[in-house]
């Protein structure tokens, strides 16, 4: 069945709209207007967590719902409801032209169509028996106790996610997609000699749960939680000052997608925000440096067959070779900036209006060798994984924690350090890269990003990279 058929079911069939009618409600609302859509949404959702053993947590929700947008000029009227119904929708046309005001607009152009599908439209909550998920948490439990005494506590958790989704633009253009999310958390606490330490590891994407059902990948997420926590177990306090980095490859391009992608998203850049404004075609990074907002990959946490507005997704490059090549665009800052939509309109329901964000945002690889980029620094920190982060997009300063770090000396790695910040701002930290790696790695499919209150699903990566001089905070000496 195709997405279209599947979600004509959804929308149309099982709640006794007219296709019909509700096109002219639209059309009708959208009259004069310079842009708009009807987004259609239907939602299941779960949540399973064992702790200590037990099912603490396990839920499962199902919404549905309209968002009804309408656009004049800079002014954009939204109105939505959890009631799929022509009547809802009648009052939501209503309510949405009021944003015209005598503005007589053309309305844009729809986006392109697309063949392309990257990932399966099957839904994973329906593929795997409740008590399977349940009998899989637990093997979880009893591997990882089963593998040290030094384990005092376990937690584990299922989340799976199907969205089914339909935009309609006036004049009968629809796109519709479904799209499918799971992930596998596991957290594992040791104990030595009276000093607790915590690892922690995920992975997931636009995939089915069944993967995740084989023994030998979620031993994988076990067995890399437990390691993480045993480095801790003998890490030392980071030292504070001003040394070389080298980031790891994977999951640290979240510093990345923190301190510099949303400088890029072009809301930003429309209001001149960012500190990358009016920086298109100049220097923004060191030569080698290349990052590209990709939502083409297939099955990864971030992609988008299309964005919420109805825009295939695609791979944008945003810098090229150290130059600003591009930003990352919704249909409405597109349209005001005189630039084609990229297909980064997204939102975290039909309750939320779409704002440009990033999908999967990745430095690509370069010529050096991590050995040899760890062994060009005297003393410095390797980086290989992080935590939270604060960033402020006017001036790209940013404070990240580590949560898994080392001590280089010498050229080679030595202990493992806690407490560890990284301190800088973004737009510097690009011109502090001195190598790149030809170790690019995506992240392992568990990043969510938050703006304006919305959280979307992304993902991150990187090569192996060295940036000569960053600040760095630590509790020791």
């Amino acid at each position: 069945m195709t997405d279209l058929a599947a979600t004509d079911d959804l929308f149309f069939n099982r709640t006794g709209m007219d296709r019909g009618r509700v096109q002219g409600l639209l059309d009708d609302a959208l009259t004069g207007m310079d842009d708009g859509e009807l987004f259609l949404e239907y939602r299941q959702s779960e949540s399973l967590v064992l702790d200590d053993g037990q099912i603490k947590t396990a839920s499962f929700d199902t919404a549905q719902g309209f968002g009804l947008r309408a656009i004049a000029g800079e002014s954009t009227g939204y109105s939505h409801a959890s009631d799929l119904s022509e009547a809802a929708i009648a009052r939501a046309a209503e309510t949405v032209k009021a944003v015209q005001r005598g503005h007589t607009g053309t309305m844009a152009a729809d986006p392109q169509g697309t063949n392309r599908a990257l990932y399966m439209d099957d839904n994973p909550l329906a593929q795997v028996e409740f008590q399977e998920k349940v009998a899989m948490l637990r093997a979880i439990d009893a591997y990882a106790r089963a593998k040290d005494d030094r384990v005092r506590q376990v937690s584990a958790s299922i989340l799976g996610n199907w969205q089914a989704v339909q935009i309609v633009r006036s004049g009968g253009h629809r796109v519709a997609d479904i799209r499918p999310l799971v992930r596998v958390n596991v957290s594992v606490v040791l104990e030595q000699d009276g000093r607790m330490e915590t690892g922690s590891y995920g992975t997931g994407g636009r995939v089915t749960y069944e993967q995740f059902m084989d023994p030998a990948n979620w031993q994988n997420v076990v067995d890399e939680a437990f390691r993480q926590a045993e480095v801790n177990l003998g890490s030392v306090p980071a030292p504070a000052g001003e040394v070389p980095v080298v980031l790891g490859p994977g999951w640290p391009g979240i510093l990345l997608h923190e301190a510099i992608g949303h400088g890029l998203e072009g809301d930003f850049n429309r209001k001149k925000t960012s500190v990358f404004s009016g920086l298109m075609g100049e220097r923004v990074a060191s030569p080698g440096v290349t990052v590209v907002d990709d939502g083409t990959i297939k099955d990864r946490r971030g992609s988008l067959t299309i964005d919420d507005e109805g825009t295939p997704s695609e791979n944008t490059v945003l810098i090229e070779d150290g130059i600003l090549k591009g930003y990352m665009q919704d249909r409405t800052n597109a349209r005001l900036m005189g630039v084609a939509p990229t297909g980064n309109g997204r939102r975290e329901s039909y309750a939320h209006q779409p704002l440009p964000r990033m999908t999967n945002t990745v430095m690509l690889g370069g010529d050096k060798d991590p050995e040899e980029i760890l062994k060009s620094v005297k003393k410095g920190i390797y980086a290989v994984s992080f935590g939270g982060g604060q960033v402020d997009i006017t001036s790209g300063k940013f404070v990240f924690s580590c949560t898994e770090a080392y001590e280089i000396e010498d050229g080679k790695v030595g202990r493992a350090l806690k407490g560890a910040t990284l301190i800088g701002d973004g737009k510097d930290v690009l011109n502090h890269v001195t190598m790149v790696g030809n170790d690019m790695e995506l992240d392992p499919g568990i990043g969510t990003c938050g703006k304006d209150g919305q959280g979307v699903p992304v993902g991150v990566g990187q090569p192996t990279l060295k940036i000569d001089q960053l600040t760095v905070g630590g509790t020791g000496g």
